[in-house]
């Protein structure tokens, strides 16, 4: 095996996201964003108005998900994006909603 063909460890990114992020698609299109960056996980509203994002997967494609959620093209209005890193657990088989 070469380095490059070694697995990268699994990551968890848990984020959330402040602002005007309910009711503008954000937890739809982070949903597309993870599917497309092959990361499992979910994307849930909260009753404070925020967006929970935990996503599970290898480090750059967490990284990139991490800058979308802090760019333009992330719906809505987006004030903060509080991030924190720990080892992936695996309870996801997918990325979903709720």
């Amino acid at each position: 095996m070469t380095p490059t063909d070694t697995p990268v460890p699994a990551r968890r990114l848990t984020a959330r996201i402040t602002g005007e992020v309910q009711a503008v698609g954000f937890r739809y299109r982070t949903l597309q964003q993870a599917i497309r960056l092959g990361l499992t996980g979910l994307a849930a509203n909260r009753s404070d108005g925020s967006v929970l994002v935990v996503a599970e997967g290898a480090g750059p494609a967490l990284e990139e998900l991490l800058q979308w959620l802090n760019s333009p093209a992330a719906p809505g209005t987006v004030s903060a994006v509080q991030d924190s890193w720990s080892e992936a657990t695996g309870e996801f088989r997918t990325f979903g909603t709720e």
